[in-house]
């Protein structure tokens, strides 16, 4: 996918305009929703703004009462993961479902599933690195 760098940029930059959020209950987790962007789009409530809309990919920055977060779907399973992968050297959180992943602040990502299911997943932490002048962090 030649696609994947600006998409990797769009999501961080998504990240950085994700506001931060109270955590909600953490109500048992429901089976982990499927169908199209704009049908867990309108699962979670919100008006999706289209950023790529491509045969692998379709991605969008969505904004509800729990905050900013992108949300996209892929056409493959391995599409999906190869992206997961890639992205999660940016940091982040992801919320994961089959061929479809939201990404925002934790506190988003939880009330998500709360609607939608899914697996949470965490990308590589770079402040730990930062902070230890460069050491890694074993414990991560």
């Amino acid at each position: 996918m030649r696609l994947t760098r600006p998409m990797l940029a769009l999501s961080g930059a998504a990240l950085a305009l994700a506001g931060c959020g109270s955590d909600g209950d953490q109500a048992a987790v429901p089976e982990t929703a499927t169908g199209s962007l704009e049908q867990l789009a309108a699962e979670v409530k919100c008006d999706p703004n289209m950023q790529t809309d491509a045969d692998e990919i379709r991605q969008a920055i969505c904004k509800n009462t729990d905050g900013k977060f992108v949300l996209a779907t892929f056409a493959t399973d391995r599409g999906q993961r190869e992206w997961i992968n890639g992205a999660k050297d940016y940091g982040g959180h992801y919320l994961v479902g089959r061929k479809w992943v939201a990404v925002g602040d934790t506190p988003v990502v939880r009330a998500l599933q709360s609607t939608l299911g899914g697996d949470i997943e965490e990308g590589t932490d770079h402040s730990v690195h930062e902070k230890s002048g460069g050491a890694t962090h074993a414990g991560h």
